[in-house]
């Protein structure tokens, strides 16, 4: 189960409607979506993750009592059997955290078909489908919450990002295209769009010095973002007490959007 430290970090509020509540996060095993996880189990939920992580994945389930489920979230067929094993072990599924996405760069000029095909695969395609699968499930138990990840990337025209910044601009129309659809069902569909979130595959892969301070001098709050702000934003969003929020992006960037 979570540790005494875990909890700790998620639990100053309690959200009293999420105990025992089904909660399914995509791309779970590692950074955001490892917080999210540990986020949502700290309040009592029963929590499954996909990811292709086994290693991860599995770590992370007998660290936080959640469920590890091995799914190629690009294998639409394999996404939807995988969720529909979730609704069937853990009766229903009441909260979707569309997590999962894959930052990767590449200059504009380099760009072929498939590799953009496989960018909206990541970060886009799974996202519409997982919700398509939950819907149904969720409208005849009278509701649920859908919470999509965007990113401030589309916002401010990341260069060399083209594919991941698309697929997470067509995510906040999906957002609420999807809120009008599923609304008469009692099912809520937001978006938590975050911002420079510091997280192991950054520091691994792009963070420096100067790209560090440059992100601190350019938001309004002066620390860096972890994936626990994003967490508890969650928490919030597939809880009860957003039950009049839907359509909406809630942006998580230490306000970096407002410059």
């Amino acid at each position: 189960m979570t540790t005494p430290t875990q909890a700790a970090a998620y639990d100053a509020v309690r959200y009293r409607s999420l105990d025992g509540r089904s909660v399914l996060v995509t791309g779970g095993a590692s950074g955001i979506g490892a917080a999210l996880v540990e986020a949502f189990a700290a309040q009592g939920a029963k929590v499954a993750l996909l990811d292709i992580d086994v290693a991860s994945g599995e770590a992370l389930a007998a660290r936080t009592g959640a469920r590890f489920v091995e799914c190629d979230l690009t294998d639409i067929a394999a996404l939807r059997a995988a969720v529909a094993r979730v609704e069937a072990e853990q009766d229903g599924i009441g909260v979707l955290v569309n997590n999962a996405g894959k930052d990767d760069r590449q200059a504009f000029a380099t760009i072929e078909p498939d590799d953009w095909r496989r960018m909206l695969a990541f970060n886009l395609d799974h996202q519409f489908f997982a919700s398509q699968a939950v819907s149904a499930g969720m409208a005849s138990r009278g509701g649920g919450s859908i919470i999509m990840l965007g990113s401030v990337s589309w916002m401010r025209g990341r260069p060399g990002m083209a594919g991941y910044t698309t697929a997470k601009a067509a995510i906040n129309g999906l957002t609420r295209t999807l809120a009008r659809e599923l609304g008469p069902a009692g099912v809520r569909v937001n978006c938590i769009v975050p911002g420079a979130i510091l997280t192991e595959r950054q520091k691994a892969l792009w963070l420096t010095p100067e790209l560090d301070a440059e992100f601190i001098a350019l938001q309004s709050l002066k620390f860096r973002l972890t994936a626990e702000h994003v967490a508890r934003m969650a928490l919030f969003l597939g809880s009860d007490e957003s039950g009049g929020c839907t359509g909406a992006n809630f942006v998580v960037d230490g306000g970096l959007t407002q410059n």
